[in-house]
């Protein structure tokens, strides 16, 4: 089916945009915070896609997409960029809205801690693997910074949305892995799975969040402060 990436993307967004218009969230009134982050997210991310697609750390399935690129890659590919952000923000601000609980500092500290050790332990294990070396040491990059240089006090509130953020994750992934979409070289990963979904997935999805998410409170904040 070769509209069936373009599907996934589809789907993946069209509830979020649709409930972006409750009263009580308003998600809609935040999406001008959102676009500046997503577009200097995107290129970075981008610039990191069409580099795993000429090394062949990763392919795409000729059946299941439109055929239409730009440096390599599929249109769908650049779109998921947009609506994967989009739809985890949202989850997010929802998150905020509802559950008024949240993880202590301390406990955010000690996550942020574990992540940091647990790149630094892959990075040397595994330096020879292209995917596994430049995700967790870009992780480990916008983790160390967000923590500890720019003391961001919403992570305690980032990491429960990334948790919840990974049942849609399993979802969309699972079957762009699973069918698959998207095809993976093991010679550039750690070789292991969640079902059909490399393990630096998991991590890969948790910088690409933390990046958005952050532009995300700085614009927001940044538009408060010059409001007072």
């Amino acid at each position: 089916m070769k509209y069936a990436y373009l599907l996934i993307n589809f789907l993946t967004i069209i509830f979020p945009v649709l409930l972006s218009f409750d009263k009580r969230v308003a998600f809609h009134k935040s999406w001008k915070y959102i676009w500046p982050g997503m577009a200097l997210t995107g290129l970075v991310f981008l610039f990191w896609d069409v580099l795993f697609t000429v090394k062949g750390v990763w392919s795409f399935n000729p059946d299941y997409i439109i055929g239409i690129k730009f440096f390599d890659l599929p249109l769908e590919e650049i779109l998921f960029f947009l609506t994967v952000p989009f739809s985890c923000i949202f989850i997010y601000a929802c998150l905020n809205y509802y559950v008024k609980w949240s993880l202590s500092q301390n406990v955010s500290k000690a996550i942020s801690l574990l992540i940091i050790a647990l790149c630094v332990a892959m990075l040397v294990v595994y330096y020879n693997r292209l995917y596994t070396a430049v995700n967790f040491g870009f992780l480990m990059f916008v983790l160390i910074l967000l923590q500890y240089v720019f003391k961001s006090t919403w992570l305690n509130r980032f990491y429960m949305a990334y948790v919840v953020s990974l049942l849609p994750f399993y979802i969309v992934n699972g079957i762009l892995t699973a069918v698959p979409i998207v095809m993976y070289n093991n010679a550039e990963n750690i070789g292991k799975r969640v079902g059909t979904i490399p393990i630096e997935d998991h991590f890969y999805s948790m910088a690409l969040l933390l990046m958005n998410i952050g532009f995300f409170e700085y614009f927001k904040n940044k538009k408060s402060v010059s409001a007072v």
